[in-house]
């Protein structure tokens, strides 16, 4: 019998998405299905949401639950990772609101900037004793991990714990080719693509109709006469011009959203420049409004969830269930991945995490090599890679020091802030943090 552990169940929502995706396919409709999280009464609701899936669905799977990650864990083939350390309130609030004090905003802050770097600092050892335990009670299993920082967690997965199997999934290929279908009126079937690059900061290398005609002409035409964007599909509060504006002058899509781009490059978000942010439409403080949205909507969802008698299954757009098929039924799937670059892509350092198509089978995940990502893009993913890259070494070598270079590195945090700024806002930080933060940390400011 299949086993997934799910560490992290009570995000309900997205829980749902992953659980109900695998009891579509008749290789894993009968899983045994753990479910973990440190928060009993959200484990509770997710335990019910998925037994009333099995039951629509007519499945054999079951269920159990756990808030220790370790007895979870135990046996699993499949490990999904969906938490977040610290949450909202107060890490979240922290990283946007002490920033701003010294005239930093952002929009997201949990890839890249100051708040992936502080996200960063808070993941990386809660999935370094996942891997533990996984090397331990299930030495096979791949874990599947969704967690932010992305990049910066499957680096640091890798250099700690290179035996464990793992891949980073996310989902801003499948929602930016659903966004240019909406743009451009088609059906996301008759697109054409292949992406590479990091996480977030990926691109389409090929976007092409079912003819083989490149895509490029007709978005580049409409937003230059002013008719694209369209009112965004996916966050409508939020238009797309950043990453039309990039595509404009560096000639290629970007994979994530406009509100991620805008905080991840030095162009957009500038003190003195509010034009910028209303020509632009830049969602300023974007992810603590969408938390508190969230939460409110999540409580509905799942009051209404536990209440219905049955529940629709419909099938999602994430990777992670199919890419376990493919695994379990040695049948050939596509996805894209992050994985350490061993190779896959020349043009970035080795050991980077970086995002490729991936050939999913029996034999795990195989990246594919990717050898054509024009200059000027690679000179853009360097600059992410260097704030990753030595936030990773701060993780690995406990070097406080790395933490401070990591920010002054940071496109955003360095167009906008001088070096002692910097300094000061991460020590703030820090200590802002406290307890969610390894002690290690706070060595030079002890001192």
């Amino acid at each position: 019998m299949i086993k997934l552990a799910f560490i992290g169940a009570g995000s309900t929502i997205f829980m749902k998405n992953i659980v109900g995706d695998m009891l579509h396919f008749e290789a894993l409709r009968d899983a045994r299905i753990s479910l973990m999280d440190i928060d009993e009464g959200r484990l509770a609701e997710s335990a019910l949401v998925v037994r009333r899936m099995i039951a629509t669905m007519g499945a054999g799977a079951t269920v159990e639950t756990h808030t220790d990650h370790r007895r979870a864990l135990e046996g699993a083939d499949f490990v999904v990772t969906a938490f977040q350390i610290g949450g909202y309130d107060p890490c979240t609030i922290t990283d946007f609101e002490l920033p701003k004090r010294y005239g930093l905003r952002q929009t997201i802050a949990d890839t890249l900037g100051i708040g992936g770097i502080m996200r960063g600092l808070r993941t990386v050892p809660h999935l370094w004793k996942v891997a533990e335990d996984m090397r331990a009670v299930c030495p096979d299993a791949l874990m599947l991990q969704y967690v932010n920082p992305m990049a910066i967690n499957t680096w640091a997965l890798a250099e700690r714990y290179p035996d464990v199997k793992q891949v980073g999934l996310c989902h801003s290929v499948q929602n930016t080719v659903e966004e240019i279908a909406h743009d451009l009126d088609m059906a996301q079937s008759d697109i054409r693509y292949r992406v590479a690059g990091v996480n977030h900061v990926a691109f389409f290398l090929k976007l092409e109709d079912a003819t083989g005609r490149s895509l490029y002409p007709a978005l580049s035409e409409g937003y230059r006469a002013g008719r694209l964007p369209k009112a965004p599909l996916l966050m409508p509060r939020c238009p797309n011009k950043v990453r039309y504006e990039v595509m404009e002058q560096l000639g290629y899509f970007c994979t994530e959203s406009s509100e991620h781009l805008a905080e991840y490059v030095p162009w957009f978000i500038k003190e003195g420049r509010d034009d910028l942010i209303q020509d632009f439409g830049i969602p300023l403080d974007e992810y603590p409004k969408r938390c508190i949205e969230q939460q409110a909507a999540w409580k509905e969802q799942a009051a209404a969830l536990n209440q219905a008698a049955a529940i629709d299954v419909p099938k999602s757009h994430e990777f992670a269930a199919e890419m376990m098929n493919a695994i379990v039924t040695d049948s050939a799937y596509v996805a894209y991945g992050n994985l350490p670059n061993t190779g896959q892509l020349p043009q970035l350092p080795l050991g980077a995490a970086v995002e490729t198509p991936c050939l999913v089978d029996a034999n795990g995940v195989q990246p594919s090599v990717v050898t054509d990502i024009p200059p000027q893009l690679i000179a853009l993913m360097r600059s992410q890679v260097n704030v990753q890259e030595l936030t990773v070494r701060a993780l690995v070598d406990q070097e406080p020091e790395h933490i401070y270079h990591a920010a002054m590195m940071d496109p955003h945090t360095a167009a906008e802030l001088d070096l002692r700024q910097i300094r000061a806002l991460v020590d703030d930080l820090l200590v802002a943090h406290g307890d969610w933060l390894p002690d290690w940390t706070r060595a030079r400011i002890a001192a």
